[in-house]
């Protein structure tokens, strides 16, 4: 089959490899129809090479037709349609029962003193073999594949496996008051999925930053309010201040995580880590990495007293500096973590359909082939090209 590699920092590449094949009695190959760029594996792109191996298969947004199943599977049968997400997770362990996917106790990587396991990521989460390719072996056969109708276009489903869950617990974490408001802090897929969503639950004011043109006037489309980073600069938590009464939203999404904008130092770091050999580099990244902190303490400047923060961008560092002094004064609940994909199909489900109330239907600015796939990492990199979302088709 055709499949996206990594290869080393910014050097992904399509390639035959394998085809997976059938493991365990409850796993199924799904042949995959649509499958997404995530922000996170730019983080593959650019930072983790040192938890990464040439000829790895990247991807965690899939989609498709259930093409093979084990012995033992009973929920799905060849032909299905299904949508794979990104937790890697059995669906019967004591978190699994308890809506905590992305901490299923039978995948955990406990040698790396980690959660679940995820489809196309790293050493630290299992390694196991993503979904940008034609095919996708995906284990528990009966609880872990969402299964969805035929009949409407794959993108009326494909976010399921990553960006609607995400964004749905960004949302739900960041516990906006009825009529409240909130500020979404990078408008990137998720940042753009959580202020629709936070529109559509019924928060009077949505407030949206980022710094490309493209993403801010997606979000201003959809009734945010949006706040150009080039402009305000470190004015930011200050005229948002200004548009709420002088207190602060009352919730900070904080969508950006450890992208290094305005802090050289932190980028210098993370790219000798990159290039170093993969030991040196790991243990640098394990006992020394640290982020650039500059979104997140946007969000604590930025938050009111007493308000909540949801942190949905991922971070890696091991040193980072958390502002205690403020996050205790101003008494900020504060909560975080991969997103539990199958907690939140139930509440999403009812949305995806012909009334599209989020607008997953047109959500991608780029579909491409398979192929195409080193080019859209360099550019979605770049961001170039008014690229938000792109979509993948093997």
């Amino acid at each position: 089959m055709r499949a996206l590699t990594w290869h080393g920092k910014r050097d992904v590449r399509v390639e035959t490899v394998p085809d997976p094949k059938i493991q365990e009695p409850t796993d199924i190959i799904v042949r995959v129809t649509s499958t997404g760029i995530c922000g996170s594996d730019l983080h593959l792109y650019e930072i983790f090479g040192p938890y990464l191996e040439p000829g790895d298969i990247l991807g965690h947004e899939p989609m498709g037709i259930v093409e093979e199943t084990g012995p033992e599977v009973t929920e799905v049968s060849v032909g299905d349609r299904v949508v794979v997400p990104f937790n890697v997770s059995c669906g019967t362990c004591w978190m699994c029962e308890r809506g905590l996917q992305s901490q299923c106790e039978t995948t955990q990587v406990t040698d790396r003193g980690m959660g679940a396991s995820l489809f196309g990521f790293t050493k630290l989460y299992g390694q196991v073999p993503g979904g940008q390719a034609e095919l996708l072996r995906v284990p528990f056969g009966n609880t872990l594949p969402i299964k969805v109708p035929k009949g409407p276009p794959d993108q009326r489903f494909v976010y399921l496996s990553d960006v609607l869950p995400t964004a749905w617990q960004a949302v739900h974490y960041a516990a906006i008051p009825p009529g409240g408001s909130v500020t979404v802090l990078g408008l990137g897929p998720i940042g753009d999925m959580a202020a629709r969503i936070a529109l559509h639950q019924g928060a009077s004011k949505v407030i949206g930053v980022d710094l490309v043109p493209e993403r801010l006037a997606r979000a201003r489309e959809r009734g945010v309010h949006t706040l150009d980073l080039n402009e305000h600069g470190k004015g930011l938590a200050e005229e948002i201040r200004r548009l709420t009464d002088g207190r602060g939203t009352d919730s900070v999404i904080e969508a950006v995580g450890m992208e290094a904008h305005g802090a050289p130092l932190t980028r210098a770091a993370q790219n000798m880590a990159a290039v170093l050999p993969d030991a040196l580099g790991e243990r640098l990244m394990a006992r020394a990495g640290v982020d650039s902190m500059t979104a997140f303490n946007t969000a604590v400047d930025a938050v009111r007293r007493g308000g909540t923060i949801s942190l949905i961008g991922v971070y890696g560092g091991a040193v980072d500096p958390v502002p205690m002094l403020t996050l205790f004064d101003k008494q900020i609940q504060l909560r975080m973590g991969q997103a539990n994909v199958k907690h939140w199909v139930d509440d999403i489900l009812p949305l995806l359909n012909d009334e599209d109330v989020l607008g997953v239907d047109h959500f991608a600015t780029h579909t491409l082939p398979l192929e195409d796939g080193p080019q859209a990492y360099k550019t979605f990199q770049a961001k170039e090209d008014g690229m938000v979302k792109t979509v993948l088709t093997p």
